[in-house]
């Protein structure tokens, strides 16, 4: 398996049902209350953030997904944490909604808001570079998946296509993915390893892959 530089490969992988990931990752923040926990969902492009942030919401009927890429639209690729604290984690935390259009929006004619209702159990912030140094204050827990870079490439290559245009935005994303995932090692800091594709059997239905980071 291709990892990213410094990304060891998990091992002691175990079968657990969605709802059980649900509650180990509750359970990682048992203090909260009076507002929703925030539990971050990381891995590169292609390795399924948004497929698990909806599997995990469907077994959790008061809970919301906040897509990462909405704050970075038009604005940055990874420098876009302060504005994500300000106008999204900092309302969350103080149990309040969210309704926030971001200025790239405003710039860009781009219609609608990001919006969160208030009173949910659980928000599952996903987006790649979620899980940093940064933003760990604001996050209750959180996820990354690891699976195959060559894989993921061509799943984002099959999903994005590969025009110019896109070859070139990849290029650029790449020299910035690359020494800010070594800096922040996001698989080290999160509170589960998914394995996307798993590797043993399991009903893809109603359970994952998992198994705890190994620290440095």
């Amino acid at each position: 398996m291709r990892l990213h530089p410094g990304e060891t490969e998990a091992v002691g992988w175990r079968v657990v049902t969605v709802l059980d990931a649900v509650r180990q990752l509750r359970d990682a923040s048992p203090g909260v209350a009076g507002r929703p926990r925030v539990i971050g969902i990381d891995g590169r492009g292609g390795a399924g953030k948004t497929t698990l942030a909806e599997r995990l919401r469907k077994v959790v009927p008061h809970s919301a997904i906040m897509h990462t890429d909405d704050v970075a639209w038009n604005h940055a690729y990874f420098d876009w944490g302060a504005v994500l604290v300000e106008n999204v984690l900092r309302p969350l935390r103080r149990g309040e909604a969210v309704d926030f259009r971001p200025d790239a929006w405003i710039t860009h004619e781009r219609p609608g808001s990001i919006t969160i209702p208030a009173g949910a159990d659980f928000i599952w912030v996903e987006g790649t570079g979620i899980i940093r140094e940064e933003l760990a204050p604001w996050l209750d827990a959180s996820v990354w998946i690891q699976g195959d870079l060559d894989e993921q490439e061509r799943l984002v290559a099959v999903r994005d296509g590969d025009s110019p245009e896109q070859l070139e935005h990849v290029a650029n994303w790449l020299l910035e993915e690359v020494p800010f995932m070594l800096r922040e090692q996001p698989w080290a800091r999160a509170t589960m390893i998914v394995a996307d594709p798993p590797q043993i059997d399991h009903d893809p239905d109603s359970e994952l892959v998992v198994a705890r980071p190994t620290r440095p």
